[in-house]
């Protein structure tokens, strides 16, 4: 009997075939392709050949369509702009020049994410053109506009993250930017904080709003951070990074300052940083017993996988095809990657162990940990065989907050042998690979639904196909849905899986409508006391909550999801048919939300 590799259910299968194979290639074929693609030998092909075909790890959906393709595409899922200067048209780095830069890069399937808090606020006095700004907020139509005009390598949009510092002067008129349907609909944006606003607000101070040394306007802060959490209850916007926090636990704080992250905020990046993603799928790793439901995870066959992979992910960065020469340089210099997990729901709760539960956070601990020591270890491996990244400094890499914690032993190969990538470890959202692998539950977030309808596009018109949970199908268990889920488990997971992991975390914290609002704000404050570097909630009761909707028990029917609704967060909603056409027949852009789940999914 010949063995089956790859998606098992119809869906699954077509999906991967139209957003990530070439014109009449199978699977096997494809992953032939990838692993042939990255491989060093014979030897490493066929190792991480035999991953690929298992689905125990997925690359992003960018390196599954571009290595070893004949596409113009980049494998990077991820970048952040050069730094935009404070001038329409003049000079080098201008707006109008980074906006040709984003055209670009979204053109061959890069998200990317902006600072545009170096951009004097509005009614600012220009000197040279004797007139004043119009500020940050206008000026991101023109990168929106590009957004929606660009066509990205067959994607219906590219996408996006803008960011403003939370202290520049035009803050408010940011927060309130999107709390519409009709504008920035290219953009996801989030809010730099600081730990000076955050202090200001325990502690009931006031705080100034400043650009280039100037207080403009000074504040209480706590009525910017009720105007923060009233926009973030409604419109699930704008997300909120603790940049001091990013910077802190930054591995390469000595080089470089990171002032904006990549679209679904996984990945916060210096200018023209950019980062390769895949995940580990958990569900691959349960082993069944002698024992009638008995279950154990395989921690010696990850340990395996993470040594070919490390490998293969590392010869991406030689092998890829980048937008930008700066882009390749910074690419270069670094090496970062951001190695994950998916399936965690499902994995744990087959091991018994319901979401958000004390022994869910003991599992999920153990898994991280075990994946970061293992990565890291690997690439100090071949930085012994390949040499270290070129800007690692031995002295100032291992000086880091976050590689400080890392165990003795992992610290001493680096001592000795220096390390290959300055970064190794990023939790993504998953949405659309944990389908293509049997509909798992994504990333690290908790399962939505145990089944659900969808309808396909196929030559002979839609075809609606019932996707079951993963969990229920292949296990038999029926985890503790999304629905379920406290607002404080939630952020137990998001606590504990930050503190193995050197980049960052997209994970949405969904909040019941009913929500107390004291007990909403202290959601956001805890997160920061206790090292987050960001937080994004999801009130399904909100003016974008109206898109999730749940069938009672197991199914979810997109048709009702869709209607009425013109736009959601940033991202264009069309009907059923056009939707499904954008999500499954064509390659989906890099960044969107998901109206099924209301969850940010990245490629």
């Amino acid at each position: 009997m010949t063995e089956q590799y790859g998606p098992q259910t119809d869906f699954a299968e077509d999906l991967h075939k139209q957003k990530y194979r070439n014109e009449g290639e199978s699977f096997r074929e494809a992953m032939n392709r990838v692993a042939s693609a990255l491989s060093d030998d014979d030897r490493h092909y066929q190792a991480f050949r035999d991953i690929l075909l298992n689905q125990r790890f997925m690359p992003a959906g960018r390196i599954q369509a571009a290595v070893g393709s004949t596409k113009g595409v980049t494998p990077y899922n991820c970048y952040v702009s050069g730094t935009i200067e404070d001038s329409f048209v003049d000079g080098a780095g201008c707006i109008m020049d980074r906006a040709k830069e984003a055209a670009a890069t979204m053109r061959m399937g890069g998200g990317i994410g902006y600072d545009f808090s170096s951009l004097r606020p509005r009614g600012d006095y220009i000197r040279k053109l004797a007139s004043q700004s119009s500020g940050p907020v206008s000026f991101m139509d023109i990168f929106d506009a590009v957004c929606r005009c660009v066509a990205s390598s067959g994607h219906r949009r590219g996408a996006q993250m803008g960011v403003l510092r939370v202290d520049h002067p035009d803050i408010e008129e940011f927060i309130h930017a999107k709390q519409n349907n009709d504008r920035l609909t290219g953009f996801n944006v989030s809010i730099a904080v600081t730990d000076e606003f955050m202090e200001a607000v325990q502690h009931d101070r006031d705080f100034d709003l400043r650009w280039s040394g100037k207080v403009y306007k000074t504040i209480r802060a706590r009525d910017l951070w009720e105007t923060i959490m009233r926009s973030t209850w409604d419109w699930a916007e704008p997300g909120v990074l603790f940049i001091d926090r990013i910077n802190e636990l930054n591995n390469l704080y000595y080089c470089e300052t990171i002032a904006a992250t990549n679209p679904c905020g996984e990945q916060p990046l210096p200018p023209y940083g950019a980062c390769l993603l895949g995940s580990f799928n958990l569900t691959k790793y349960i082993v069944e017993g002698e024992q009638p439901n008995w279950r154990a995870f395989d921690f010696d066959e990850l340990s395996e996988d993470i040594f070919e992979v490390v490998r293969a992910m590392d010869n991406v960065v030689d092998r890829a095809s980048y937008p930008l020469p700066e882009q390749k340089r910074e690419a270069l210099s670094k090496r970062r990657m951001g190695l994950g997990i998916t399936g965690l729901a499902n994995a744990a709760e087959a091991l018994g162990f319901p979401y958000g539960s004390p022994d869910f956070l003991k599992f999920t601990a153990e898994v991280l940990e075990h994946v970061t020591i293992q990565a890291y270890m690997t690439s100090a491996i071949l930085a012994k065989e390949k040499g270290a990244f070129p800007l690692y400094d031995p002295a100032l890499y291992l000086s880091g907050k976050f590689v400080r914690s890392l165990p003795e032993e992992v610290l001493e190969l680096i001592r000795a042998h220096g390390i290959r990538n300055s970064h190794l470890t990023s939790i993504a959202p998953t949405g659309t690979i944990s389908l293509t692998a049997d509909n798992i539950s994504s990333g690290i977030e908790p399962v939505f639904s145990y089944s659900m309808e969808r309808t396909v596009i196929e030559f002979d018109g839609p075809v609606t196909q019932v996707i079951e949970d993963y969990g229920v199908r292949v296990f038999g268990v029926k985890g503790k849905k999304a629905s379920d889920v406290t607002v404080m488990e939630h952020l137990k997971v998001l606590e504990t899986a930050g503190k193995y992991v050197d980049s960052a975390i997209s994970k949405t914290c969904n909040v019941p409508a009913d929500t107390p609002w004291d007990e909403f704000k202290d959601l956001y404050m805890h997160a920061w006391m206790s090292g987050c570097k960001g937080i994004t909630t999801y009130n399904t009761g909100g003016k974008r909550g109206a898109v999730l909707v749940e069938k009672e028990d197991d199914s979810s029917d997109v048709a009702a999801l869709l209607e009425g609704v013109d736009e959601i967060e940033g991202v264009e909603v069309f009907g059923v048919e056009e939707f499904t056409a954008m999500a499954v027949g064509d390659q989906g852009s890099s960044c969107y939300i998901d109206p099924v789940t209301g969850r940010h999914e990245c490629e």
